[in-house]
C-alpha cells in the first residue's frame, strides 16, 4: 500500500524530534536544569512510539524495494520470486497494521499522559434548581471516579440553603483520568420539573464545568511579588472555626488578576496550599489556551477545546436521556447518573481522535 505523504514525513520529524531530545536529556546542562528536563522527558515519552513507528516504516520500505526488485529481476529464479512475492504479500498486510496504528500515535500529546487534574463545577441560571443540579454534576462524577479507582479530594465547596452548591473545586488523580475526563468542560443543561414547582411545569437550568490540568510547579512560574494574598474568617456553617479564626485564605495573581478562594480548611497554612494549586492549574489552562489558538485553525473545532460557555450536554428529566451536543447522541439518563459515564466518554475520546487524525 501507499502510504499518505503526510504520515511518512510526521513520522519522520517526530522521529528526528526524538532523537534531539534524547541527545539534549543527554546533556549535563539539561539534567540539572529542575524545570527544564521533567518538560522534555515527558515530550520525548510522547514520542517514543512514533519514532519506533517510523524506523519500522523504514524497513518495510526496504523490505518491499528489495521484494520488488527481485520481481524485476528476469535472472532471478522462480524459487526466488515466489519467496520475493510471498514476503511482499506480507509487507502489505504489515503497512496496514502500521498504517492504523500510527494514525492513532501522530496525534498523541504530552497533555494525555497527564494524572492529575481539577474540576470546578458552579451552579448558573436557574437559582436553587441550578445549584441542586451543580450537586448533581458532582456526584456523577464522584460515582464514577471512584469506580476507577481513582482519588478524589475536595477543595472548595460553597453550599447552599436548599442543600445544592454555588460553587465545587475538587482535585482528581489517577492512571488516565486527564485523557477521559477533559471533555466534561462546558455548559451543562438540565431540564426536569423542581422539586419547589408546585404546578408541575419543566424548568431549564445550567451549570458549567471546568476540568484543568494540574499543572506540576516547574510548569507554571509564579512570582510572589505578582501575588496579593488576604486572609479572612470564613462563612457558613461548617463548625466552632467558622468566623472565628481567619483561617481563610484569598489569594490575586496581579498580572492576570485571577482570584482563588479557599476556606474548607481550619488550617490557613492549608487553605493557603490549595489556593495555589487551584491559581497554578487556571494560569497553566490560560496558557495552554494562548498556545492553541496560535495552532492551525481546525484545533479551535475539536471537542476537546475547554470552552466553559459553549453548551455541550443537556439533561432531559421527562424523557429520561441525556444529550451530548457535540457527538449529537442520546445516553441513558439512569446510566449516567449512577456515574456509568464509559459510553458517552468513549464516544468524545473517539470523535477528538478521528477529527486529530482527519487533519493531520
Amino acid at each position: 500500500m501507499q502510504f499518505a505523504p503526510a504520515i511518512v514525513e510526521k513520522l519522520r520529524q517526530k522521529a528526528a524530534r526524538f532523537k534531539a531530545l534524547t541527545d539534549e536529556l543527554a546533556a549535563p546542562e539539561t539534567a540539572a536544569d529542575p524545570r527544564r528536563y521533567p518538560q522534555l522527558l515527558k515530550e520525548r515519552g510522547t514520542l517514543e512510539e512514533s519514532a519506533e513507528l517510523a524506523a519500522r516504516l523504514a524497513a518495510l520500505q526496504k523490505r518491499r524495494a528489495d521484494d520488488e526488485s527481485i520481481l524485476e529481476d528476469r535472472e532471478a529464479g522462480a524459487e526466488l520470486h515466489e519467496l520475493a512475492r510471498a514476503d511482499l504479500e506480507a509487507v502489505e498486510q504489515e503497512e496496514r497494521e502500521l498504517d492504523a496504528v500510527a494514525r492513532t500515535a501522530l496525534v498523541a500529546e504530552a497533555d494525555d499522559l497527564r494524572t492529575r487534574l481539577i474540576f470546578e463545577i458552579r451552579a448558573g441560571t436557574g437559582g436553587d434548581e441550578a445549584s441542586l443540579f451543580a450537586g448533581d454534576l458532582f456526584r456523577i462524577y464522584q460515582r464514577y471516579i471512584e469506580a476507577r479507582g481513582w482519588k478524589i479530594e475536595m477543595m472548595h465547596a460553597a453550599s447552599t440553603e436548599v442543600g445544592g452548591f454555588k460553587e465545587l473545586t475538587f482535585a482528581v488523580s489517577g492512571e488516565g483520568s486527564w485523557r477521559k475526563l477533559r471533555y466534561e468542560s462546558g455548559g451543562h443543561r438540565v431540564q426536569r420539573v423542581p422539586a419547589t414547582e408546585a404546578q408541575g411545569r419543566i424548568h431549564t437550568s445550567a451549570a458549567t464545568v471546568a476540568v484543568l490540568p494540574e499543572a506540576e510547579e516547574v510548569e507554571v512560574e509564579i512570582r510572589d511579588e505578582d501575588l496579593r494574598i488576604d486572609t479572612m474568617r470564613a462563612g457558613g456553617a461548617g463548625g466552632q472555626h467558622v468566623n472565628k479564626t481567619e483561617s481563610a485564605v484569598r489569594i490575586t495573581h496581579l498580572p492576570t488578576n485571577t482570584v482563588v478562594t479557599c476556606m474548607d480548611e481550619k488550617s490557613q497554612h492549608k487553605n493557603k496550599a490549595r489556593a495555589m494549586r487551584v491559581l497554578r492549574a487556571r494560569l497553566f489552562e490560560a496558557e495552554q489556551e494562548r498556545l492553541h489558538a496560535e495552532r492551525a485553525a481546525w484545533r479551535k473545532s475539536q471537542v476537546g477545546t475547554g470552552d466553559r460557555n459553549a453548551r455541550v450536554r443537556t439533561y432531559n428529566w421527562p424523557q429520561s436521556r441525556v444529550t451530548d451536543h457535540r457527538l449529537n447522541m442520546n445516553f441513558s439518563l439512569e446510566q449516567v447518573l449512577a456515574g456509568k459515564l464509559d459510553p458517552l466518554l468513549e464516544a468524545l475520546e473517539e470523535s477528538d481522535r478521528e477529527e486529530r487524525i482527519a487533519n493531520l
